[in-house]
């Protein structure tokens, strides 16, 4: 395994952890357990954050811009109040 795929590996882990992060503190049944999630939940994002800006640093995560009738068909299809 190289390096590009163990940070490929390690994003994708940290993007499990937010999810679950994100879980456990929408079903918190006390304010102390809900705001525990809720930073752990940062925390995460912060590294997952950290990560995937290392790996755009590098050229290994790259994205392309939208277009912009993409964008406006996006916007039609799921924001129908806006």
């Amino acid at each position: 395994m190289n390096d590009k795929e163990l940070m490929e590996e390690h994003l994708l882990v940290e993007k499990g952890i937010c999810d679950l992060y994100m879980h456990g503190a929408l079903e918190a049944t006390t304010a102390e357990v809900h705001n525990e999630f809720k930073n752990a939940l940062n925390e995460s994002l912060n590294i997952q954050n950290k990560i995937y800006n290392l790996m755009s640093a590098k050229g290994w995560y790259q994205t392309t811009p939208a277009e912009q009738t993409e964008i406006a068909q996006a916007k039609q299809k799921y924001c129908s109040g806006c």
